[in-house]
């Protein structure tokens, strides 16, 4: 069935003739009367009865949902089968169809399975027709909505927003170089040598993990064990990160030894600090002057210094002054949150951000792409700024209401749609909108800050954004040769290391004066037996020979330094990706990726994959039998 004939039977059924221009537009803007149409598409099939000529369907969304279909609410809803609330879901009203002699039993004939086989098939034509990328299709792309726990985002009553790195995305090289110039400068006013650094945004990447007692900036796997380090700027050799911590797993806990840069933001600090760790190595930095400094001491005096450009404003005022430098637009953007807002999601905005810096980057950032005069205020319930997050989800706070546009402020302790707050709490949020936990969705890029401490005080969901996905997504798509190089010399090596340890084993158990022989060395004499394995040992070393600078140029499209954000290796994953796992239902690089999926989208987390599932399929593949579930 083409797009065409669908939407010609949906004009039969509309109060005023629709082109298939017009219907297609009302399609985007709608979802509402997508939903719509697919009804239309089954119950088509039907006779179609002489009165249903004359009936008027309004376009109108609340007529839509009034007349024919149900909302289930929080009183009514259920789980459906993977455990999801079943809140926000659309049903029929059958009395509705009965009214107008449809049966919807007997509209779809033939077993379910077939049925819904075509009609997946006809959505797919439909979708690609009206030129909507499919759910799959986006899934598979670089701005994928990724799902590590399933989520039903229609049982979703509100969306809480970040803003920085969230709604707001900055142009890394200028904002962290900006954030690098005053950090140096305040550290040259405190007596340290900084002459000749420049900001080198490619030394670091987010999720790696500064060691403060040893001035090591290092990659973990997800148990972990460090992969990868760097001291001062300069790479460690794999042997010296074994010998190195080889016994110690990296244990976020300890802050006092260990920081993770969870955000772009972390940018700028760790790579003043690595490239100051060369010059407390080189003993550039007069000890007479600043007192003796050891690793720790050092990353102490780095933060304060950084800090110390963001308080007194000076980074903030040159972003505000000229924003268009700073901020990368993107105009899905506000669309995005306005489906969401026309679907009935209440949307919050928290950030810690000041009410004045709020203001201006928010109205620079979506005040132009809104339609009818719109102004970013208007697309959320409630504006928290300066909200003191990771404090906001763990305690009460005093809180404030924003009264003027010079920010004047006075207190109050509940909030009001419309309204804009400095401090408060989560629970205050909650207790305003009587909306508790798993209702409320929160969307951020720090996987402390936002994500963790939302999910783990509050049982909110969680979204995490990270903009590197795009990037990295890509490097792995053009590296996808090398991979499959690499690991068919390493199935080689395998297979050829499996015989090399049967001879092994056949020549010990000789030695020992063992009768037992391996059937692979039963007919070997001693010589044969150990030429053999000299010849196999020497491809062995030949294949490390290659295996191992292939290995180390894994990644190097993404960064040469440190490989892939999510990957700790080949095939393990990293520890970024394992805090993302743990606490964040969703992961996208950027929030208008929402557009392609629609508020009601239901994100299915994927099969994972268990070490001896492989072992089971290739057993299955080989006897030729299903494995039993």
């Amino acid at each position: 069935m083409y797009a065409a004939e669908v939407l010609g039977k949906f004009c039969v059924y509309s109060e005023t003739p629709l082109s298939v221009s017009m219907a297609s537009t009302l399609f985007l803007r709608n979802p509402i009367s997508t939903s719509h149409v697919c009804t239309l598409m089954i119950s088509a099939r039907a006779p179609m009865q002489p009165m249903m000529m004359g009936c008027r369907c309004s376009m109108d969304s609340k007529h839509v949902g009034g007349d024919l279909f149900s909302v289930t609410s929080s009183s009514k809803s259920d789980v459906d089968y993977l455990g999801q609330s079943t809140k926000g879901d659309l049903n029929l009203k059958s009395e509705h169809l009965q009214s107008f002699g449809i049966d919807g039993q007997t509209t779809l004939e033939g077993p379910i399975e077939e049925v819904a086989r075509v009609e997946a098939e006809e959505a797919k034509d439909l979708l690609r027709d009206l030129g909507i990328p499919s759910p799959y299709l986006s899934r598979h792309s670089p701005r994928g909505i990724f799902c590590s726990r399933t989520l039903n985002l229609r049982s979703i009553s509100a969306i809480g927003y970040d803003m920085d790195y969230t709604l707001m995305h900055y142009n890394v090289m200028a904002w962290e170089g900006r954030a690098y110039d005053y950090c140096m400068e305040n550290l040259r006013n405190m007596g340290f040598p900084v002459d000749g650094l420049t900001f080198d945004p490619d030394l670091v990447i987010r999720g790696l993990v500064i060691d403060k007692e040893r001035g090591n900036l290092v990659k973990a796997d997800r148990f972990g064990y460090v992969k990868r380090a760097m001291h001062g700027t300069e790479m460690l050799s794999t042997r010296a990160v074994s010998e190195m911590y080889g016994r110690e797993l990296v244990d976020l806990r300890k802050e006092s030894r260990w920081e993770f840069l969870n955000t772009l933001f972390s940018v700028s600090e760790a790579v003043a600090y690595m490239q100051m760790v060369d010059r407390l190595d080189d003993e550039a930095i007069a000890a007479a002057q600043l007192g003796p400094l050891d690793y720790k001491g050092l990353y102490k005096a780095v933060g304060k210094a950084l800090f110390r450009a963001h308080v007194e404003g000076q980074l903030k005022s040159e972003i505000m002054s000229k924003p268009e430098l700073f901020v990368e637009p993107d105009p899905e953007l506000p669309l995005a949150l306005l489906d969401q807002k026309e679907a009935g999601k209440k949307l919050l905005l928290i950030t810690n951000s000041d009410y004045h810096y709020t203001n201006k980057m928010m109205q620079h950032s979506f005040n132009r792409f809104l339609p009818n005069d719109m102004g970013w205020r208007d697309l959320f319930d409630i504006v928290i700024v300066s909200a003191r997050k990771p404090e906001f989800f763990q305690m009460s706070q005093p809180m404030y209401e924003v009264v003027t546009g010079e920010g004047l402020m006075r207190p109050c302790f509940k909030t009001r749609t419309g309204g804009l707050y400095s401090g408060g709490s989560a629970q205050m949020v909650e207790n305003s909108l009587n909306i508790h936990g798993d209702e409320i969705l929160y969307v951020g890029d720090h996987i402390y800050t936002d994500v963790s401490q939302s999910k783990v005080h509050l049982r909110w969901r969680t979204a995490l954004i990270c903009r590197e996905l795009e990037e990295e997504y890509s490097a792995l798509m053009r590296s996808g040769g090398h991979r499959a190089s690499l690991i068919e010399l390493i199935n080689q090596k395998e297979a050829v290391g499996d015989l090399f340890n049967q001879l092994r084993l056949a020549l010990q158990r000789r030695t020992k004066e063992r009768p037992a022989q391996t059937l692979a060395a039963t007919n070997m004499d001693h010589q044969e037996l150990t030429e053999s394995m000299q010849k196999l040992l020497i491809v062995m070393q030949r294949l490390d020979e290659k295996i191992a600078p292939m290995l180390e140029a894994d990644g190097e499209l993404f960064n040469k330094r440190w490989g892939y954000l999510s990957r700790a290796g080949l095939w393990d994953k990293s520890h970024l990706m394992r805090q993302i796992e743990k606490y964040a239902d969703i992961y996208t690089s950027r929030v208008s990726n929402f557009l392609h999926y629609t508020p009601f989208m239901y994100f299915r987390s994927q099969e994972q994959t268990l070490a001896h599932d492989s072992h089971s399929y290739c057993h299955s593949q080989i006897n030729g039998t299903a494995v039993d579930n």
